[in-house]
């Protein structure tokens, strides 16, 4: 990507640039309720979810696409829905690894001016407005994360689940780090974090680094196993929840 493609308009709106007249910033909030809603009445009964995580940039052939879509196909084989940020690159491989194996695959995708669209690997997805309501909704209905290699956005969501985890937020559930050579300086950064004392030595442990997908898939199984207590969800016909 050159970097004209990362020249945003003078004209374009731009929501955290300070106070602007009270009426917009209503319908600022306003917009985001909206938005959280459609997201819970679109998600509620999609069944537990894996979130998987990983950069848009890889294509169809690369290893870390593969083991993606290999990825899926296990989420599929567990009976768990493929969540992902519903775009092309590792987010399509998982997709696509859950869709053509008979496995519910979703996605919460994002409006950018380049890179993202929605894959065709998905029953269903939203499009959202706000990265913050979109990493909400990757994060509120899964019970594991899989980050496989990506840039900085992958990087944002892979730091905000393990502070999710590590303050009890979303009582450690399983996070598996994929691609042993790709984070070794960052967790080597977070050796040092540990080193500092930044962090304790016990939230390290959060991590699961591997390059085994049986050992990944093991390791979040093993979880489910023992704490994964399935909540009947029943819909109701005033709030026109249809089957």
């Amino acid at each position: 990507m050159d970097k004209t493609e990362r020249i945003i308009p003078a004209e374009k709106f731009v929501y955290l640039d300070g106070p602007k007249p009270r009426i917009n910033e209503f319908f600022f909030a306003w917009n985001v309720f909206r938005q959280m809603i459609k997201g819970f009445r679109t998600l509620h009964f999609l069944g537990p979810c894996i979130t998987v995580f990983g950069s848009a940039r890889f294509r169809e052939g690369d290893l870390y696409y593969e083991a993606a879509r290999e990825f899926g196909k296990r989420i599929a084989g567990l009976g768990f829905t493929t969540m992902t940020g519903g775009g092309p690159g590792i987010m399509e491989a998982a997709n696509r690894g859950a869709f053509e194996n008979g496995g519910q695959s979703v996605g919460c995708n994002i409006k950018l001016p380049f890179e993202q669209h929605p894959n065709p690997y998905m029953q269903k997805w939203i499009t959202f407005d706000y990265f913050f309501v979109r990493k909400v909704l990757l994060v509120k209905y899964s019970y594991a994360f899989i980050i496989m290699p990506g840039g900085f956005g992958t990087m944002d969501e892979l730091f905000e689940t393990i502070t999710l985890a590590q303050t009890d937020v979303i009582n450690d559930f399983p996070i598996v780090l994929y691609g042993k050579e790709y984070f070794a300086p960052l967790m080597q950064a977070i050796d040092t974090m540990v080193e500092k004392g930044t962090i304790s030595p016990a939230d390290k442990q959060l991590i699961l680094l591997t390059d085994d997908i049986d050992e990944a898939i093991h390791y979040i199984q093993t979880y489910i196993s023992a704490n994964f207590k399935v909540k009947p969800r029943k819909r109701l016909w005033w709030l026109f929840e249809k089957r």
